[in-house]
């Protein structure tokens, strides 16, 4: 007998694990998570931010909580995943969205930089994957993993002068595809949002320099990403409804990634 197709959409008792969930693209998943019934878990490095979201998210009805630390580090993440598997239980969703950029010609960008783009963006999605899957969804032969990823991990950008985000997010890409390919025999489903511009604290500078009118402008759709357009893609990954879905990289950007495809 099929489902009722709202009931597809509904994470009652599941458990979400959300990085870089303090604010901007996380809180927003977070918020779509929680409101369909999962309990949501945030984890950033600065306690005060985690503390301010959760209390958003309590405002709305959504059993959250949140645990500091840094999601480079390999005993940050261990701690992290136990502390959500002791305060939560078994984690059904991991949502790898922490992040971060660096804009520089690529002639003149610092190694450290570079090494601190690629550690948070590529790294703790390994990192993260690996201990959840262990701990949780590999022996429960069950789990989802949405990674961020971006439009700038689908094609390469002109005059941007980005090139540690802009890899770094072609490597999620191809993370993603890769480990959907490994893990599907566990029941595993991992898929990855790829974003446009939306307003956050990483995308400010880009804002100011490029312009909103601009960034829309490019868009078929004629407008860039709001606080509630990432929700229903997230939502369709991490439920019943997206059972059948795995390895595949969705671009929530107003169409940008359709006309100016590399």
């Amino acid at each position: 007998m099929s489902t009722p197709v709202m009931d597809l959409f509904r994470l009652d008792g599941r458990v979400a694990l959300v990085t870089g969930g303090s604010r901007g693209l996380g809180l927003q998943i977070a918020e779509a998570l929680g409101e369909a019934g999962a309990k949501v878990m945030l984890t950033s490095r600065k306690a005060a931010d985690l503390e301010e979201a959760v209390a958003h998210l309590a405002e709305r009805g959504i059993d959250a909580r949140w645990v500091a630390g840094d999601a480079s580090r390999p005993e940050d993440v261990q701690r992290i995943v136990d502390e959500t598997l002791q305060r939560l239980g078994p984690i059904d969703i991991l949502v790898n969205n922490a992040g971060a950029t660096w804009g520089a010609p690529a002639e003149e960008h610092p190694l450290d930089a570079w090494d601190k783009v690629m550690d948070l963006n590529v790294r703790s999605l390994f990192l993260f994957s690996q201990a959840v899957a262990r701990a949780s969804m590999i022996p429960r032969r069950s789990g989802r993993i949405v990674n961020v990823a971006s439009i700038a991990g689908l094609a390469g950008s002109l005059n941007m002068q980005f090139i540690a985000y802009g890899t770094s997010k072609g490597a999620v890409v191809n993370f993603t595809r890769t480990l959907a390919g490994e893990w599907g025999r566990h029941g595993i489903n991992v898929n990855a949002l790829a974003p446009g511009f939306f307003p956050s604290r990483m995308t400010r500078g880009t804002l100011e320099t490029v312009g909103e009118q601009r960034l829309a402008a490019a868009a078929p759709l004629g407008r860039i990403g709001d606080d509630d357009d990432l929700k229903g893609a997230a939502l369709l990954l991490c439920s019943p409804a997206g059972k059948h879905i795995t390895g595949q990289v969705l671009a929530v950007d107003g169409g940008v990634s359709a006309v100016h495809a590399g």
